[in-house]
């Protein structure tokens, strides 16, 4: 049994967290202190029984409330100031209860930025964020996954009408910056199978993306792969709204 609650996606802040029978851990701590703990209060989850936090990269919408976590033990590869963290390497593996945990290096403009496969109970999550591209070599690592949750940032032509200045924009376009429609959708198309059961398009723009315009990305390419995704059910995150996914009761 896997299970899984996206609590905030989006440049406002983002957290995840997963459970199994055994054990629960976060990804990322972004967001408003008020904001999480009202999501935690409505799953009525305890955070501090959290068996471990894990942390994609250093930006503010990441990290914001890491001190909510400090008495957790925090994994990650860059550095973070909390009482009770562990550096991981690139592609690391580690065990933590039921959960194995891989890492997977991004290209993002911070030092570091990771993504991450969760396993357990043969079910297994991939959570990808906040990434220009994805190197091939790491696509074994990220097939035949049961769950996904994945960036679908923006759409190139939407984003270059907004008010955004320029360096903004290339920014976010460029090889460090983060995954647009078409790119999310390429990936996705050659990592499915028939074991996926779910795609969380996640960390979408407010204004240089449209939901509906993700999806359709989406399903367009999964349809030219001949992929059958009738049984797959997909969706776009907002940035405050909670998505509930993974087996049921």
């Amino acid at each position: 049994m896997m299970k899984f609650a996206l609590l905030a996606s989006g440049s406002k802040g983002n957290c995840c967290l997963i459970r199994d029978e055994n054990c629960s851990i976060i990804i990322d701590c972004g967001s408003t202190k008020t904001h999480l703990k009202q999501c935690f209060q409505k799953l009525q989850y305890d955070p501090n029984h959290s068996d471990a936090l894990f942390v994609t990269h250093t930006h503010t919408d990441h990290i914001s409330q890491l001190k909510m976590f400090n008495e957790i033990h925090t994994y990650a590869r860059c550095d973070l100031e909390t009482d009770h963290f562990h550096s991981l390497e690139a592609l690391s593996e580690i065990q933590i209860q039921s959960m194995k945990i891989k890492e997977i290096p991004l290209s993002h403009d911070t030092e570091t930025c990771s993504g991450y496969v969760i396993e357990s109970s043969n079910r297994k999550l991939v959570y990808i964020t906040d990434t220009g591209y994805v190197k091939e070599e790491y696509y074994p690592y990220l097939k035949d996954a049961d769950y996904y949750i994945f960036e679908s940032n923006h759409d190139v032509e939407q984003l270059m009408q907004t008010r955004r200045p320029m360096y903004v924009k290339q920014r976010i376009i460029g090889d460090q910056g983060h995954l647009c429609n078409e790119d999310c959708a390429e990936l996705l198309s050659q990592l499915v199978s028939d074991k996926t059961k779910e795609i969380i398009l996640a960390h979408i723009s407010e204004e240089g993306n449209d939901r509906e315009k993700a999806l359709s990305v989406l399903n367009e390419a999964l349809q030219n792969s001949e992929i059958d995704d009738t049984k797959i059910r997909k969706i776009a995150a907002q940035q405050f709204e909670i998505v509930l996914g993974g087996d049921k009761e």
